[in-house]
């Protein structure tokens, strides 16, 4: 049975405050290792198997399509936007940061949200967060959909490409961040940019990785 834990606390206890290599302009509460933080969220949760803690990490997709949100503030300026499965939340900051009138910070872990609320308030922006699953609905009403690094499996890359496909017919502009994940559905994407991303070996095959921003 999951133990009741706060959340805020425990990603207090189990971070530090640090900078994303390619996204200086943000800070945000991240682990230094893999293993022990993971460890850690089993025994306090008191339960073994549990999903990787992804809101303690700068992921490549992630930092790249901030990177570009931030490089290129016109494509969320005054415009509502998703960052879909948002984990740290780093990419739903950047997009405030941008300029956005509006930001929904959107993932199904209630470890994410708490650290994405958290790293809302340590960058002094203002974002709304979710932890409702919106791809078991339609896709909703937004101008620009943000997707960081989330075709890594490939039931869950087939659901998001079919739900992302709704929202682009509803007239949503998509960028998706990807390091070269195995179920990116490159054939219907048009390649943006490239960035090298500096990464932690516990967590990629590399300490710097080739990463795209794409547009659906």
């Amino acid at each position: 049975m999951l133990k009741i834990i706060d959340h805020t606390d425990f990603i207090r206890r189990n971070t530090s405050v640090l900078t994303p290599p390619l996204v200086p302009e943000v800070t945000l509460y991240l682990a230094h290792e893999a293993v022990p933080i993971w460890q850690k969220t089993e025994e306090e949760l008191g339960e073994i198997g549990l999903p990787p803690p992804f809101w303690a990490f700068a992921w490549a997709g992630g930092q790249a399509l901030a990177r570009y949100v931030l490089d290129h503030a016109e494509i969320v300026r005054g415009r509502r936007v998703l960052d879909l499965a948002t984990g740290s939340g780093l990419v739903a900051i950047a997009a405030k940061k941008a300029g956005a009138d509006s930001v929904m910070a959107a993932d199904i872990d209630s470890f994410a949200c708490a650290a994405a609320r958290l790293n809302a308030r340590l960058n002094d922006v203002g974002i709304t967060i979710t932890d409702e699953d919106l791809l078991l609905g339609q896709a909703a009403s937004f101008d620009v959909i943000l997707v960081g690094d989330l075709f890594y499996e490939k039931a869950l890359a087939e659901r998001v490409h079919a739900w992302l496909g709704e929202a682009k017919c509803a007239g949503a502009h998509i960028l998706i961040g990807d390091p070269g994940r195995s179920y990116l559905p490159k054939s219907s994407l048009q390649h943006v940019i490239d960035y090298n991303v500096p990464v932690t070996r516990e967590l990629e095959d590399a300490e710097i990785k080739r990463t795209a921003v794409w547009r659906l």
